[in-house]
């Protein structure tokens, strides 16, 4: 996990990313949605929109990444689940499809421009029968995203292009209502299976999770979470880890939360994942995606 650096760093490293990945498009950064103003809820933070280094509490990253102690998903069950790219194939964060031309996940998660992977089971380069293939043309973290605190830890992609529905590729609703303490949900992602950094799993991971009530959340990580979070989690040391970051967490058929930010090493006891609660944003999100398609 990534350690903050100030704002001149950030900047530094998006310049070098531009220069190496070739970008010849516009910086993605200054895209901002219509001025709807944010609920009570939505306005905690500040404008601090910036992408998470290697060492930070969130749970972007490399080649690092993993679902702890999680099962293999069964192909075409997750047919939302998202992967931003660097480069052809080299995963930093997962994201969610809400929408047949936008995407969800994590604000911690901006770069400069977005190479988007979907119906993709395995993390092999090789071309999979299903899987489709885009580019971000425009991101909107949310205006109240603070940083390295992780409220309103969420941000929508707009892609190139509509997607096409099939068994692989598809959107989720996101729920209306939050999830209660007891509720079980599933979270996937790709990458390692434990905290060493080399088992790498072949397929996509999905892992069971419990939502923890508020009070349990608050004592577990004082004075650092806020209504916009909620934890899960479970007591056989199993969780969602760096470069899950974005990825989905589904609870009785509707998304309830993004990968958000966590303790290091992941999966520790008492130590749960920490999820943004996106019941608290539906408004915010209908609005941006209507006022920019």
């Amino acid at each position: 996990m990534a350690t903050a650096g100030p704002p001149w760093m950030w900047t530094l490293g998006t310049l070098i990313s531009a220069l190496i990945l070739s970008i010849t498009e516009p910086i993605l950064a200054n895209n901002v949605s219509c001025d709807n103003p944010p609920t009570a809820a939505e306005s905690s933070g500040s404008n601090q929109f910036l992408a998470a280094e290697d060492g930070e509490d969130s749970r972007s990253g490399d080649s690092s990444s993993r679902i702890v102690n999680g099962s293999d998903c069964e192909k075409d069950t997750q047919p939302w689940q998202g992967a931003l790219l660097l480069g052809p194939n080299k995963l930093y964060c997962g994201a969610v499809l809400v929408n047949p031309q936008w995407l969800l996940t994590a604000a911690h998660c901006r770069k400069p421009v977005y190479r988007v992977r979907l119906g993709h089971h395995s993390m092999s380069p090789v071309y999979e029968s299903g899987q489709q293939m885009f580019q971000g043309i425009k991101s909107i973290p949310h205006p109240g995203y603070s940083h390295p605190g992780h409220s309103n830890d969420l941000m929508l992609i707009k892609l190139n292009r509509k997607i096409r529905s099939t068994n692989a590729v598809k959107p989720i609703k996101i729920a209306s209502t939050c999830p209660s303490a007891g509720t079980r949900c599933m979270v996937s992602g790709w990458g390692t299976t434990s905290n060493k950094q080399h088992d790498f799993p072949k397929v996509l991971q999905c892992l069971n999770i419990t939502v923890l009530s508020d009070e349990r959340c608050k004592k577990a990580y004082p004075r650092q979470i806020d209504e916009t979070m909620f934890c899960a989690g479970d007591e056989a040391g199993r969780d969602s880890c760096q470069g899950d970051s974005g990825g989905p967490v589904v609870c009785d058929g509707v998304l309830q939360g993004l990968v958000s930010w966590g303790d290091y090493p992941c999966a520790q006891p008492d130590r749960p994942g920490v999820y943004t609660r996106l019941c608290k944003f539906t408004k915010w999100i209908e609005d941006t995606i209507k006022c920019n398609s």
